[in-house]
């Protein structure tokens, strides 16, 4: 399960979002989640789901490793789903029993609400699975630091490492567990309660080894001579080309129909 985990993985490629520069991928990114928390109903749905077909598609990424993906995300899902279904009261009842009732509304929400959760959870992966932490922290600061927010770089590195070890933490997780099941340790049986108690021992030592990868980089970086980001230089410089106008004017059209659809159409 630990090992179906994208987020903070590279899949390298040649792909027209591969080769599109880091700001424009971050600067669409959070056009499309506008977009996405906007729409409300069913076509506005059926529009995001071609929409981000279509943007899997030109990302060279396949669709079974997306899908591994959201399987340790299933969870959350469900939850989320079953949630909605009893937050809504409008609508006709499918089901009561005492204080708790379910309805056609909660249901659709609880539904939508889940698709969006699907939906958001590939394209954020896209981000990672198409570009190098270098490049994402070098496009991350250069937006930072032209909305003035201070000590950018410091921010960029920050966040860029955290994304860069989660797929280091898992194998160190998958490893020490099996040396721990080796040991006699059971993470299978159980009810709930027990499963999270048999993790007290998987922690200690995932901590500890955190903790020691943590201490070698910041020494690793200290004998480089890293002083932070003022002075630095770049081996690659980020420059805009024509496919980054291209997906620029994409988005654009994207954010123009969703808006159409839902404030003057209003079936969106």
């Amino acid at each position: 399960m630990l090992k179906d985990i994208t987020i903070g993985q590279y899949y390298p490629g040649q792909s027209f979002l591969h080769l599109l520069d880091p700001r424009t991928k971050l600067i669409c990114l959070f056009a499309y989640m506008v977009g996405l928390f906007m729409v409300k109903e069913p076509p506005g749905f059926g529009f995001l789901a071609v929409f981000t077909a279509l943007v899997i598609a030109v990302s060279g990424v396949p669709v079974k490793v997306l899908g591994k993906g959201l399987k340790p995300m299933w969870l959350l899902l469900t939850l989320t789903m079953v949630l909605n279904f009893f937050m809504v009261s409008e609508g006709d009842i499918l089901w009561q029993w005492r204080f708790l009732k379910i309805t056609d509304a909660g249901v659709a929400r609880g539904v939508f609400m889940a698709f969006r959760l699907v939906l958001l959870l590939n394209v954020t992966s896209l981000l990672t699975l198409t570009t190098t932490p270098i490049l994402l922290t070098d496009g991350l600061e250069r937006i930072m630091k032209r909305c003035f927010v201070p000590m950018a770089h410091e921010l960029a590195m920050m966040m860029t490492i955290a994304l860069r070890f989660i797929p280091t933490l898992i194998e160190e997780t998958e490893r020490i567990m099996k040396a721990q099941m080796a040991r006699g340790a059971d993470f299978e049986t159980g009810n709930l309660l027990t499963k999270a108690k048999s993790l007290v021992p998987l922690l200690i030592p995932l901590f500890v080894s955190a903790f020691r990868r943590a201490d070698e980089l910041a020494m690793a970086m200290e004998a480089r001579c890293y002083r932070g980001g003022e002075g630095r230089t770049r081996l690659r410089q980020l420059q805009y080309q024509g496919r980054d106008f291209g997906a620029f004017i994409a988005t654009a059209c994207y954010v123009a129909c969703i808006t159409a659809g839902r404030f003057w159409l209003k079936t969106w």
